[in-house]
């Protein structure tokens, strides 16, 4: 298993580092047009700082990369995002990109290498970077985390995790079941909220499902069975539907059957005498994401169907 060492910035590190435990964080790019391949999904990401530090100073989960407009990344990570505000934010991406400012609604698209279950340690715990790192890793450098200079910053990197107490780190990377010197572990990272909402959009091809809507600020991933309710942050307990909607399908007046069909409940025109907007979609096929992994879990269906939808 490898890891990807990160040239991160210093004030992005203090802020999230006194933020106590987080579920996530978004280490963003100020550009988006690059794709990212160098990690898969659970294999770590470790945060280098720069000079002067020189030092790892944590390490999340990578779960996936997606590139978003600066709004929707504050709009979806807050200050998971690393910083204490939306203005704070752009200020830090802009310093990095050429004529940002001249975009004042931040339509502009950054970067997004999402995290999972991140730990940052305080100064004393900061380990330091791996001898010989090259001037030239702008950006950072991938290093095997089997043997080495990896290993020996990752070694440090879960004792740092177990003596934090981060029972999350410590359960899936198997601190406390494995040798210290075993063999890396990858996991599967949880989900967080904001993760949640950019890995259903991302499937859903950005386009309401029943709808078939595109506008970004009118998409919102709904919980087919809701998280207060016991639904989980995954991408089976997932639809991206357009705001009306995804408050209809909450408050039960519609809901998917488990052929994949839209239903709209008679409640709707009883309650309110009204329901002509949506009832032309009764009847219709949901449209599902490309990949088959990614479709409605059944469960989940059957779930909303007998507890949520009024029928």
């Amino acid at each position: 298993m490898n890891g990807w060492f990160a040239n991160t910035d210093y004030d992005w590190y203090r802020y999230l580092s006194g933020q106590g435990d987080l579920e996530e964080i978004n280490f963003w790019q100020p550009s988006g047009g690059r794709a990212f391949r160098i990690l898969s999904p659970g294999e770590p990401l470790l945060f280098k700082l720069k000079s002067p530090h020189n030092a790892v100073a944590g390490f999340g989960h990578f779960v996936r990369h997606s590139v978003l407009p600066a709004w929707l990344a504050w709009d979806a990570f807050g200050h998971s995002n690393g910083a204490p505000d939306f203005p704070t934010m752009r200020r830090r991406i802009e310093k990095y990109r050429r004529n940002a400012s001249s975009d004042p609604d931040a339509q502009y698209l950054v970067g997004c290498l999402i995290l999972a279950e991140p730990v940052l340690f305080p100064r004393e715990l900061w380990i330091p970077q791996p001898r010989g790192w090259p001037r030239s890793a702008v950006q950072g450098k991938t290093y095997p985390l089997d043997h080495g200079e990896g290993q020996r910053v990752w070694e440090h990197c879960l004792a740092n995790a177990q003596a934090l107490g981060h029972a999350a780190s410590s359960h899936e990377t198997g601190v406390e079941k494995r040798p210290r010197y075993g063999k890396p572990v990858q996991i599967t990272p949880r989900l967080g909220q904001g993760t949640f909402r950019v890995v259903v959009m991302e499937s859903y091809g950005r386009a309401c499902a029943v709808s078939s809507e595109h506008s970004l600020p009118a998409l919102e991933a709904a919980h087919i069975r809701p998280y207060k309710e016991g639904g989980e942050h995954r991408i089976g307990n997932g639809i991206l539907l357009r705001s009306d909607i995804h408050r209809l399908f909450d408050k039960g007046y519609m809901t998917i059957t488990p052929d994949h069909r839209i239903e709209v409940s008679r409640r709707l025109k009883d309650d309110f005498d009204n329901g002509k907007s949506y009832y032309p979609f009764n009847g219709s096929r949901l449209i599902l994401p490309d990949s088959s992994l990614d479709e409605p879990d059944p469960a989940m269906i059957e779930w909303h169907n007998e507890n949520q939808y009024l029928g």
